[in-house]
């Protein structure tokens, strides 16, 4: 007999506000088997979820019910023989799968539980891309012939190299995982010199000299609108090391220390969570004023400084408010950057890149920028540098013949006695 899987909603166990959780039912040989999903729905939403307008909660409830009976269905499938114990070992984590795309859901849903949205959603577009290539594989099948057909099948759909980069890292993490696990051997192993190779994308030029910088610094709004707001908080990312949108909207009242700021980068703290990297920021004048002029006015310990995010935000809502609030910043620092006649894009980006190289051209050294930038790695805070204007490579350049400078000065000197 075949293992069949359904949802099936739990009647006998009431949560909070009327809503009863959601198992998934594994049956065989006339046994079943009920395993937890994380989901309660109320009855009403139970029948509401099965009809064909779905809305809300409801919708994404159904969303995710379909993925973990599809990730489950996969799994059965996938055993030679099946068994509740084989089962487990895949659905719940304790053993590792074979098969590709089961790992992949696994490491997305991990993710989720731990509040990494925008990196499980990185590894999502990137287990679809790869499903829409190639729709079952298994790890022993990704060779390096496979993944340079996979790269050029993505090039010819359109993606960038920056693109294709991304959604082979997250693959390879998942093979290192695979090969830790022993589910293949490393003469397997299919990344690396003489194989295949990752593709970096080509590092374009994002930062602004300083003459552009007080462009932008003078550029005359309308006091409350939100050009105005967006030119303030462009500003202020560019005086607080190249603060991004995300920390500066965790910032809290906590982290204000007189005249600094100490955080840390959103991007880090689960990675540092022994030793995290605080990053000193020195508050000016014109940041301080940014606080007052947009800052939330009544303010405690906890609360935070701007009101962008708010008390018990959850990790998903976290996500969606800093990507409207980054966009609405972007969509008028762009317009802005237009009427200056700036080349490249104005947005938040740049003003990260501008922080770093303007602070390089001054004569900063590279560790300073590294550290401001909450960097580990220098290697990282060079990409972050934007190369050196014309001019002063030229200055530069002409330090080469400085003997003539000598020389010709000599004979002035001469030729005035």
């Amino acid at each position: 007999m075949e293992a069949t899987v359904s949802l099936f909603h739990d009647l006998r166990y009431e949560k909070k506000e009327e809503t009863y959780p959601i198992k998934l039912c594994v049956i065989f040989n006339r046994k079943n088997k009920l395993y937890k999903t994380g989901i309660d729905l109320t009855k009403d939403d139970w029948v509401k979820m099965h009809s064909q307008k779905l809305r809300g909660t409801v919708k994404d409830a159904r969303i995710e019910c379909d993925l973990k009976l599809k990730v489950a269905s996969d799994i059965i499938k996938s055993l030679s023989e099946f068994s509740y114990s084989a089962f487990e070992k895949q659905y719940l984590g304790s053993g590792f799968s074979k098969d590709v795309y089961i790992v992949y859901e696994n490491y997305i849903n991990n993710l989720d539980k731990e509040g990494r949205i925008s990196t499980a959603s990185s590894y999502a577009c990137s287990r679809n891309s790869l499903k829409n290539f190639k729709t079952s594989l298994q790890f022993n099948e990704i060779t390096p012939d496979f993944l340079q057909s996979y790269e050029k099948w993505m090039l010819k759909e359109g993606a960038s190299i920056t693109t294709v980069g991304i959604y082979l890292r997250a693959l390879r993490t998942l093979v290192n995982q695979a090969l830790t696990e022993g589910i293949i051997k490393i003469e397997q192993y299919p990344f690396g010199k003489r194989k295949y190779q990752i593709p970096t994308g080509k590092n374009i030029k994002k930062a602004l000299t300083l003459a552009q910088v007080q462009k932008i610094f003078e550029y005359e709004t309308v006091k409350g609108s939100t050009e105005d707001k967006a030119k303030d908080f462009w500003i202020f990312s560019y005086l607080c090391n190249g603060m991004n949108i995300k920390d500066i909207a965790r910032l809290k009242e906590k982290d204000i220390r007189e005249d600094k700021i100490v955080f840390t980068r959103a991007k880090t703290e689960r990675t540092k969570r022994s030793n995290p990297n605080s990053i000193v920021v020195i508050l000016n004048k014109e940041a301080k004023n940014i606080i007052k002029k947009w800052g939330n006015k009544q303010r405690t310990e906890n609360s935070y400084v701007f009101p962008i995010l708010h008390e018990k935000v959850t990790p998903k809502e976290e996500r969606t408010l800093v990507q409207n609030f980054t966009h609405v910043i972007n969509t008028w620092t762009k317009r802005i950057g237009e009427e200056l006649k700036f080349e490249m894009p104005l947005t938040t980006y740049t003003a990260r890149h501008s922080f770093s190289t303007v602070l390089k051209r001054s004569g900063a050294p590279v560790e300073f920028i590294s550290e401001a930038l909450g960097h580990t790695d220098i290697s990282t805070t060079q990409n972050y540098l934007d190369s050196f204007d014309d001019n002063v490579k030229r200055d530069f350049a002409s330090n080469l013949t400085a003997f003539t400078k000598i020389n010709t000065k000599k004979k002035k000197e001469k030729a005035t006695v």
